[in-house]
């Protein structure tokens, strides 16, 4: 008897667990992002300024390491999108900001500014860069 009344119980619990982690984004601040090709939850996390364990959270990925290109995530933020004047680059082995910038026509300091760096020596190969219009 006890068993029986305990499985509906347990799968009405559980409906409306999903139903929470899967509802929409009530918060204020923040904007849409749609996933490109290469990015990360740690490069758009950085670029957003925002954890990217916080965006997980908010749009309910049980894996974080599991997004997809064209995937729409809710960034919860107070401060406006990146610019669409741009594009992301990858960096590769033995760049630097300053042959990144020599190669696209954009100063370092602007692609430092871009993505938050406050070490332009500190970036890696493989890190993706928002490369803003000049």
């Amino acid at each position: 008897m006890k068993r029986t009344l305990s499985i509906p119980i347990v799968v009405l619990l559980s409906l409306l667990i999903s139903s929470v982690a899967m509802a929409a984004p009530t918060q204020a601040g923040g904007y849409y992002y749609t996933v490109r090709f290469g990015d990360t939850l740690f490069s758009i996390g950085r670029a957003a300024g925002v954890s990217p364990w916080t965006i997980a959270s908010v749009n309910g990925l049980v894996n974080p390491n599991l997004i997809y290109a064209g995937q729409v995530l809710w960034i919860p933020v107070q401060t406006p999108p990146p610019p669409v004047c741009g594009y992301w680059r990858v960096v590769q082995f033995g760049e630097t900001l300053f042959s990144i910038g020599r190669s696209t026509g954009v100063s370092a300091w602007s692609i430092a500014s871009a993505n938050g760096l406050y070490n332009m020596n500190l970036i890696y190969a493989g890190q993706s860069l928002w490369i803003p219009c000049q």
